[in-house]
């Protein structure tokens, strides 16, 4: 097999992290579960994204899962609303944790929810509105957040892919009930494998905690609730009092060193992947290819290439040219496209992917590249002219 020339992600593990991680490894019995390491890195990313809670966990799906659960320990099952344009970790930690979900289909320009479809959408049922931030763009509004305000509803943030990014000066994954963001390697910031549940609520925090170590007691933070279970259950052991029939979800030392390794330059990251985008998007053909996204606050996670019409005949041209030229990409941008078709919603959902066109349109006829801080523009301008030839 040809070696690729343009992968998806380039050099996301430095020599300084893994020297930090070596030295680490030096001490004697160094503690490897999550410890002190772990407490570290979730303060200071904390610190950084602008919440009072960060619970770090073993990958981004984890945290999904976790935070669905908690959300059902706070309002009870429902209905949860969310995109068919998303991460399958998303999709299947709604129906793990019980709730129904509900479709709603996207906007070209922010690749998320399109807010009018979530207000018509809301019913009784509603329990949370779950927005996915797809590949650095912002997927909320000031009227979908007054909305749900006036409603009750809480909002549930998948920040996976759009480290950083911001909307009216506010980083996403600040402006609901809790947060979700991953750190696995093709990400803005890599832990190798890992995810962060970020919140403002502390007993939300407080079951997050919980649940990422099999339900323990011990894990809590508040000494409110530690009392309250010796009460409830004098008979049990504190140290081994389990609330929940929880998963073990802990990430290891190693995750909250190569955390700590990467946050200070993440930043900088962020500031060559939103260059890159526009350069990418002030190259495009406009008439073939979409190129008037919302980028206000973007944190870019890849170069979307999305035709502008649907024709099956510039989409075999484009996916034979990437593959020519050694360029990795994939195909349906996010989760590969629409959720509604995959085997695992087929056999136990029944919508029709046809009821999204939006969704249907990212499915056949868009892809996506790398970004990454050390491309350069010329390699971006020759990738859009050759595009434009096509």
């Amino acid at each position: 097999m040809s070696k690729v020339l343009w992968p998806l992600m380039n050099e996301n593990i430095t020599r300084q992290d893994l020297d930090q991680i070596i030295h680490y490894l030096q001490q004697d019995y160094p503690k490897l579960t999550n410890g002190p390491k772990v407490r570290e890195f979730e303060k200071s990313w904390s610190n950084w994204l602008g919440v009072k809670h960060s619970i770090l966990v073993n990958s981004g799906a984890s945290a999904n899962d976790i935070t669905l659960l908690a959300l059902k320990e706070k309002t009870g099952l429902g209905e949860i609303i969310l995109p068919p344009l998303t991460w399958v970790s998303d999709v299947s930690a709604v129906i793990r944790a019980g709730f129904t979900p509900r479709f709603v289909d996207i906007k070209i320009e922010t690749l998320a929810m399109d807010p009018l479809l979530i207000e018509k959408n809301i019913t009784a049922s509603t329990r949370a509105v779950f927005v996915t931030h797809v590949l650095g763009l912002n997927g909320v509004s000031k009227p979908l957040l007054e909305l749900l305000a006036l409603r009750g509803i809480p909002l549930i943030e998948d920040v996976c892919e759009s480290h950083g990014a911001t909307f009216q000066g506010k980083k996403l994954g600040t402006l609901g009930l809790a947060s979700n963001f991953s750190f696995y390697f093709g990400h803005h910031m890599t832990t190798i494998e890992g995810g962060m549940i970020c919140t403002d609520d502390d007993d939300f925090a407080d079951v997050a905690r919980m649940m990422r170590s099999h339900g323990l007691v011990r894990e809590s933070q508040s000494q409110v609730t530690k009392d309250r279970f010796r009460f409830e259950f004098p008979d049990l052991n504190p140290e081994f009092t389990f609330s929940f029939a929880a998963h073990n979800m802990r990430p290891t030392e190693i995750n909250g060193i190569l955390g700590l390794s990467q946050l200070p330059r993440l930043d900088r990251v962020v500031d060559s992947r939103t260059r890159n985008f526009k350069l990418f998007l002030e190259g495009l053909d406009p008439q073939r290819f979409y190129t008037d996204f919302d980028v206000e606050g973007s944190s870019n996670f890849a170069l979307m290439v999305i035709l502008r019409n649907a024709d099956p005949d510039l989409q075999n041209r484009l996916e034979t040219f990437l593959t020519e030229n050694r360029i990795e990409f994939r195909r349906g941008l996010a989760g590969g496209g629409n959720q509604l078709r995959q085997p695992y919603l087929r056999k136990m959902l029944h919508f029709e992917p046809s009821e999204f066109p939006n969704v249907e349109h990212i499915h056949f006829y868009s892809f996506y590249v790398g970004n990454y801080p050390e491309l350069k523009p010329d390699t971006i301008q020759w990738l859009t002219n050759s595009l434009n030839k096509l």
